[in-house]
């Protein structure tokens, strides 16, 4: 049996040992907010070859904050381009995952005011109302005067690489069940699970980091 006094002398150093471990707890530094810049770039490298998005904040805020995010989490890396319509967009920002892109696809973040024109080799956030923006986004292929009516927000532009957007596979076409291409509802639950077997001529995204 333990004496009162050595089980006396045990709590209290229990004590100070747990005080010990919640100041070095609380002594660790709070990690740094990050600081997005006014103006960055980022290297997409595709299965169809690479360009360079250029994203202005002053265009669209809360869209250039996301995307940095998205791209930081390496959000966009083995997603497909599941809709590609030539003389229109090129569509992608569904995660690889479909238990990611469910949770992600949830972060709605407001609408931006619209500034910029959706016009040829310009990236917008997709969107279904107000204040649905959240993990989607495409390029525009050509000038596209009628998104500008629909409030699609442009926040960056492609500065590299344009022709590789112009080449990627377009054959499956328009969004199942309406076309060829995947069905929206699928793609969207199921993710690349549902894609790649069904898709396969899809071009995807290899890697998409910021650049120094």
């Amino acid at each position: 049996m333990w004496a009162p006094a050595i089980i006396g002398a045990m709590r209290s150093k229990a004590v100070l040992l747990g005080a010990g471990f919640i100041l070095a707890a609380c002594s660790k530094p709070a990690p740094k907010p990050v600081v997005v810049p006014d103006v960055y770039r980022a290297k997409f490298e595709t299965s169809k070859g690479d360009f360079v998005v250029e994203v202005t904040k002053a265009w669209a805020p809360r869209g250039a904050d996301r995307f940095h995010e998205l791209l930081r989490m390496h959000y966009f890396d083995d997603g497909r381009f599941f809709r590609v319509l030539p003389g229109f967009i090129a569509q992608f920002g569904i995660n690889k995952d479909f238990d990611v892109h469910a949770r992600w696809r949830e972060l709605v973040i407001a609408d931006d005011p619209p500034k910029e024109k959706n016009v040829r080799g310009t990236l917008a956030f997709a969107q279904s109302g107000v204040n649905t923006r959240a993990t989607e986004a495409f390029i525009n292929l050509k000038d596209n005067p009628e998104l500008d009516e629909d409030r699609f927000v442009p926040f960056g532009r492609v500065v590299e690489g344009m022709e590789v957007a112009d080449m990627l596979y377009s054959g499956y076409g328009e969004l199942g069940p309406k076309g060829r291409g995947p069905d929206a509802g699928r793609a969207e639950n199921e993710a690349n699970e549902y894609m790649v077997p069904r898709f396969p001529m899809l071009d995807y995204i290899k890697h998409a980091r910021i650049m120094e």
